[in-house]
């Protein structure tokens, strides 16, 4: 991962307000959707007229508390603690609006990611990207540092026929969906950076460059609806469940971070010490391992997710930090000299206890509040376990929950985690989460699979 920072700014035509005549004479889209994110996942919203696109561009649209409540299966949990009361606001980032564009019989649409607000616009404590947002700013507030982030994604892509991992063929096989979908991501301004076949059976890896905590987590959000929306459109089927096969490998969401001071120094990077971390970076690692049972209920949490969690499935086989070893929860990825490359810019901690049916802005708040954590209070430096150590010397390292309850038993027990959020958004968490296991209950692990990969 390289830490070059995309631009910042939006090209004019994402930037919502009043069609201008060019758009007014072209064939804009018909409509305007307006979306957040929610616990299980799913990109929910209302759309509009692009007729009305300044209407919504200034006061946004309707929303519901309860929405929040909703399970990645369809009902709204049980107990949900917001009644039929209450109203939001769905508000519109200019940032983040891309266009779909239309494709034979399917019309495009103008996307646009939202915060939920209260109705007169004040912040609403309980939406996810609001959470992310208050998260960075503390960081900035307490310590001057800011994150620098990347998030990988693997899916499984269907009606292709049988291929090796990585090989040219499973590459060849996917054209034109591959293709299509790098000059979809180039056009809404997401820098794809690798597109590439994968390990699993039908498996893909998209990479986009790194950006700003939020950026990325906006970024990872839109790229799940692209990636989808294109399959739909070519009748492939896709999942980006987090495992499709007992015995399988899975697919993960890795999750990369790294710090920056306020003149834009990269500050992780110290060639002499254990995994060239600097003290720094082993401070914000700490604090991640140290709440790390209680952090995968929001970064790994469907049904189905800790059964790709387990040793050997090059996921995450443990909580410890390690030089390039695609067990440990937390990787100290590599870098390189090429070329005359800065290893300092390219350095970079990974998370990879993390799958797709998270919601990306609250799995990288929950991280950078642990960071922070981390950072201000007293925690044990971690180990930092070289690139050769054995497998046996890892024998007594701490273990990630082995299920989503008992991710779920380590977030109600874990008071630092559950401080950081507002209570109704912590209680709606575990509401939704065990209405899902509920919905599988009696099911077999193949039968919930199945289940999980439909959904997502």
């Amino acid at each position: 991962m390289t830490v070059t920072m995309p631009p910042t700014t939006c090209p004019p035509h994402t930037r919502p307000g009043r069609p201008t005549q060019q758009e007014q004479s072209m064939d804009h889209p018909a409509t305007v959707f307006v979306a957040t994110c929610d616990l299980a996942g799913q990109v929910r919203g209302r759309a509009v007229p692009f007729s009305d696109h300044a209407s919504v561009a200034r006061t946004g649209t309707g929303w519901v508390p309860a929405n929040l409540a909703i399970s990645a299966f369809g009902p709204i949990a049980p107990d949900n603690v917001f009644g039929s009361v209450g109203d939001l606001r769905l508000i519109p980032d200019p940032a983040t609006g891309i266009d779909i564009p239309a494709d034979g019989v399917h019309p495009g649409v103008r996307l646009y990611l939202a915060d939920q607000t209260l109705p007169d616009g004040e912040p609403w404590t309980c939406c996810p990207r609001t959470f992310l947002r208050d998260a960075l700013e503390d960081l900035r507030r307490r310590t001057g540092l800011e994150v620098v982030a990347s998030i990988e994604h693997e899916f499984a892509l269907g009606g292709l026929p049988d291929s090796r991992p990585f090989s040219l063929r499973r590459f060849r096989d996917a054209e034109p969906f591959g293709s299509d979908l790098v000059r979809l991501l180039e056009q809404a301004g997401l820098e794809p950076e690798n597109w590439l076949p994968e390990y699993g059976d039908g498996q893909f890896e998209i990479t986009l460059r790194p950006g700003t905590a939020l950026e990325a987590a906006d970024r990872a959000v839109l790229l799940k609806e692209l990636v989808r929306d294109l399959a739909r459109r070519r009748r492939l089927p896709v999942t980006f469940a987090p495992i499709l096969d007992p015995a399988g490998v899975g697919n993960g969401v890795h999750l990369h971070l790294s710090l920056r001071d306020v003149d834009g120094h990269p500050v992780l990077f110290d060639p002499v010490r254990p995994g060239r971390l600097s003290a720094t970076g082993s401070q914000f690692a700490a604090g991640i391992l140290h709440h790390a049972p209680a952090l995968t209920a929001w970064t790994a949490p469907s049904p189905v997710s800790f059964l790709r969690l387990t040793p050997h499935r090059w996921s995450a086989g443990g909580v410890f930090l390690a030089e390039a070893n695609r067990e440990a929860l937390l990787r100290i990825c590599p870098t390189t000299r090429i070329g005359g490359s800065d290893p300092a810019g390219q350095f970079n901690l990974e998370f990879r206890a993390a799958d797709a049916t998270a919601n990306p802005w609250l799995a990288l708040g929950v991280l950078v509040r642990a960071g922070l954590e981390g950072l201000t209070g007293d925690y044990q430096k971690p180990t930092v376990w070289p690139e050769d150590t054995k497998e046996s010397d890892l024998a007594d390292v701490p273990t990630l929950p082995a299920s989503l309850e008992e991710a779920l038993d380590a977030l109600e027990a874990d008071e630092v985690v559950g401080s950081w959020f507002d209570p109704r958004l912590l209680t709606t968490q575990l509401a939704v989460k065990r209405s899902e296991l509920a919905q599988l209950e009696g099911l077999d692990d193949l039968a919930r699979i199945r289940k999980v990969s439909d959904v997502y």
